[in-house]
């Protein structure tokens, strides 16, 4: 089994602690909110949403997944870091055992965030990925995802 990591770092005007909550802790009633196109419903299907719980996202229909689960393997909310497993989803499901995201939300001093995000992806077997289009087309995913919360935030600064 071979192992990728990448890391990145994702700029949000969006202070931490509403980051966090809302990436971390609101994640099942808010990311539906912001993101209809994309992002039918998130749910615990297992767990009380500490480590341990594991996450059903179901996307709407037309995306190149119709769901993923998550088992939410760290929460920290006082040092503001988050850590989670895809362990089930319909891509990839010959190449990749599980993914293990990371994530330390840290201030600005424009009073935004910084989310540094260490991605580890574990391979079955000899199968091959490509790590340029792992960091091309997933970090493009997850930078578009933090602009649609950051836009919300600053449509909605009471939310």
């Amino acid at each position: 089994m071979g192992v990728i990591t990448l890391e990145n770092e994702f700029p949000v005007a969006v202070a931490p602690a509403k980051l966090f909550k809302a990436y971390c802790l609101d994640i099942d009633t808010l990311m539906p909110k912001i993101l209809p196109e994309h992002i039918k419903s998130s749910e615990i299907i297992e767990g009380n949403g500490g480590p341990g719980t594991i996450r059903k996202i179901t996307f709407t229909e037309g995306k190149e997944l119709n769901y993923a689960k998550q088992k939410i393997e760290a929460i920290d909310e006082e040092n503001l870091t988050y850590s989670f497993s895809l362990i089930e989803a319909d891509v990839w499901k010959d190449a990749v055992e599980k993914v293990t995201y990371e994530h330390k939300f840290i201030p600005t001093p424009e009073g935004g965030s910084i989310c540094k995000r260490t991605s580890t992806y574990y391979i079955k077997g000899d199968a091959e990925v490509n790590k340029d289009q792992i960091k091309d087309v997933y970090g493009k995913k997850t930078a578009g995802l933090f602009k649609a919360v950051e836009a919300y935030f600053l449509a909605n600064p009471d939310a």
